[in-house]
């Protein structure tokens, strides 16, 4: 017979789930839009960009084996790559914004980091994207962190 600690930690689990998928869901169609960006729309990414997708192609495998775990435990990992891609995604829209001067971005070969590619509605940037991707995906994995501490 289970006891009643182990039944509250899959009640726990249970509940978390959803908003653990919503953060794969979320993570996984980032990872793919910016693979569209690049390989259908054939915009070729600059240097930040990368440094982004260093950070968000793992977010989608760690958070797909976390839900289809129900292993709540995964944040551990996933919230500081996401905290991390949020810092860089940041850096590139004051980049992006000129806030920063473009000499103080890493990109000195290829694509500019300053260069508007593509915009979304008339402001949305490929880096306000991400910013957006990464600001959501740190408020998802924050509220899994305190409503369910593993």
């Amino acid at each position: 017979m289970a006891n009643a600690d182990s039944i509250a930690t899959d009640a726990a689990t249970d509940a978390a789930w959803p908003l653990l998928l919503g953060c794969w869901a979320l993570a996984t169609g980032a990872s793919l839009g910016s693979l569209f960006f690049s390989e259908v729309m054939e915009l070729a990414p600059c240097s930040l960009c990368w440094y982004q997708r260093i950070f968000m192609f793992p977010l989608a495998v760690v958070l797909f084996v976390g839900a289809m775990g129900s292993d709540v435990r995964c944040v551990r990992y996933a919230l500081p790559l996401a905290v991390i891609g949020w810092a860089v995604a940041a850096y590139h829209v004051l980049v992006h914004a000129g806030i920063i001067p473009e000499s103080a971005a890493p990109c000195r070969a290829g694509v500019s980091c300053a260069d508007i590619q593509f915009e979304l509605f008339g402001f949305a940037s490929i880096p306000v994207l991400s910013l957006a991707a990464f600001s959501a995906l740190v408020a998802g994995l924050w509220i899994l962190k305190k409503r369910y501490p593993a």
